[in-house]
C-alpha cells in the first residue's frame, strides 16, 4: 500500500508500505479521508517528541471497512467508518469508570513515543481495535467524518462543566478546536460566546457559525470587553482553546466570580496562572484531554447540521501531494484552516 511516512524530521516521503495485518479484535479500513491535525504538524519538526520517526501520523480519518477480524463484533466489510483515535485497554480503573481517555495503557494512533510506536492513517489502510469503529450515515461525507475526531475534543470540553442558563462563554483561539467549542456551545443553548484570535479571517468565520462577537487581543483589552458585556460580572464559562500564558491569563481575567475556565489547549507545558484572582474569586479550573465516547454524539451533530465542518475543511488533496500541504501548514499559510488527505 501506499503510505505517507516521516522517515526522519522534516521529511515526509510517499512510498509504498506493506498492509497491516489485523488481530481477531481489529478492523482493517480502507482510508478515504484524513484530516491533518495541528499536532501532527507540530510534530514534524520532532518539537513534541511525540511523532519519533519512521512513522505514518494520521488519526482524524474515515473510511471503508476492508477485513474484520474473527471477534470484531457485528462490523461488515464495506461499511463506512470513522474511528476513536484513542486505544484504550477496557480494563484499568479509568477505563471502568468510562474515563477512557485517562486509560492507564493508553495508546494514540498515529503516535509515535518512546513507550510505543502506533503507525496512524495517512495510508491507503489502517488496523483499528473494533470498539473504536463507528459507523457513519449516508447524508455524512468521508470529510466529513474525517472532522469527528476533532469535534470529540470540542464536544469533551464542552461538557467538563455543566452549562448554566443563558450562560455567556469566551472562547479564546479560534482554530479548528475553538470554532468547534463555539459551535457545540451554540448547539447546547448558551446563550451568548464570544471568540478571542488574532485572525480577522478565523473571527469573521466564528461569527459566521454563532459567536456573538469576535475580538482581536492585539485591538482591544479583553477582559474589558467581556465585563462590559456582561454588566461588570464577566463570564460563565471560558475555554482556552491554545494554552499559552497570555490566554490563560485572559481567561482567568475574564471570568465572574464563581466562573470556570477548560484548559484545551496546550501549545506551552507550562504556563503561569493568576493565583490570588484565582483564588479570591473562586473560579474552577478544568483539564479536558482528548475524548471520552463523544463519537455518536458528534456523528449526530453532524447528520442534523446543528454543527457544521465544510466551512473549516480548506482543502481535500490525494495523499501524495501530503508533504507540500504539511509544509504549508507548518509556514502557517494565511487561511488555512483544515486540509484532508485523500488516499
Amino acid at each position: 500500500m501506499k503510505a505517507l511516512i516521516l522517515k526522519e524530521y522534516n521529511k515526509l516521503v510517499y512510498e509504498d508500505l506493506p498492509e497491516p495485518r489485523i488481530g481477531a479484535e481489529e478492523v482493517l479500513i480502507r482510508v478515504k479521508a484524513c484530516g491533518i491535525c495541528g499536532s501532527d504538524v507540530h510534530g514534524l519538526d520532532g518539537s513534541t517528541g511525540r511523532r519519533i520517526p519512521p512513522i505514518v501520523m494520521g488519526h482524524e480519518a474515515s473510511g471503508v471497512i476492508e477485513a474484520v477480524g474473527a471477534e470484531a463484533g457485528d462490523l461488515r466489510p464495506g461499511e463506512r467508518v470513522t474511528f476513536d483515535s484513542t486505544i484504550y485497554c477496557g480494563r484499568c480503573v479509568y477505563c471502568r469508570e468510562g474515563r477512557v481517555n485517562l486509560c492507564d495503557n493508553r495508546r494514540v494512533i498515529g503516535v509515535s513515543c518512546e513507550e510505543y510506536r502506533q503507525d496512524g492513517a495517512y495510508a491507503e489502510y489502517v488496523a483499528v481495535p473494533s470498539h473504536s469503529v463507528y459507523r457513519i450515515g449516508d447524508n455524512v461525507s468521508f470529510e466529513q467524518a474525517a472532522t469527528v475526531e476533532p469535534l470529540s475534543v470540542a464536544l469533551h470540553a464542552a461538557s467538563r462543566v455543566k452549562l448554566p442558563a443563558d450562560a455567556t462563554a469566551l472562547v479564546l483561539g479560534a482554530g479548528m478546536i475553538g470554532l468547534l467549542i463555539v459551535q457545540v456551545l451554540k448547539a447546547r443553548g448558551c446563550a451568548k460566546v464570544y471568540a478571542v484570535d488574532l485572525d480577522p479571517g478565523r473571527l469573521e468565520l466564528a461569527r459566521s457559525l454563532g459567536a456573538e462577537e469576535g475580538l482581536r487581543p492585539d485591538h482591544t483589552n479583553i477582559p474589558a470587553e467581556i465585563l462590559e458585556r456582561t454588566e461588570g460580572r464577566g463570564a460563565d464559562i471560558a475555554f482556552d482553546a491554545v494554552g499559552l500564558a497570555a490566554t490563560l491569563t485572559a481567561g482567568v481575567n475574564c471570568l465572574k466570580k464563581g466562573g470556570a475556565l477548560v484548559l484545551v489547549g496546550n501549545f506551552s507545558p507550562e504556563a503561569g496562572l493568576p493565583l490570588q484572582r484565582t483564588v479570591v474569586r473562586e473560579l474552577t479550573l478544568y483539564g479536558s484531554c482528548a475524548s471520552a465516547g463523544e463519537y455518536p454524539e458528534c456523528l449526530d451533530l453532524l447528520s442534523s447540521g446543528a454543527v457544521k465542518v465544510e466551512p473549516l475543511i480548506s482543502a481535500s488533496a490525494p495523499l501524495s501531494e501530503g508533504a507540500a500541504w504539511f509544509r504549508r501548514l507548518y509556514n502557517a499559510e494565511k487561511g488555512l484552516l483544515k486540509v484532508c488527505l485523500l488516499p
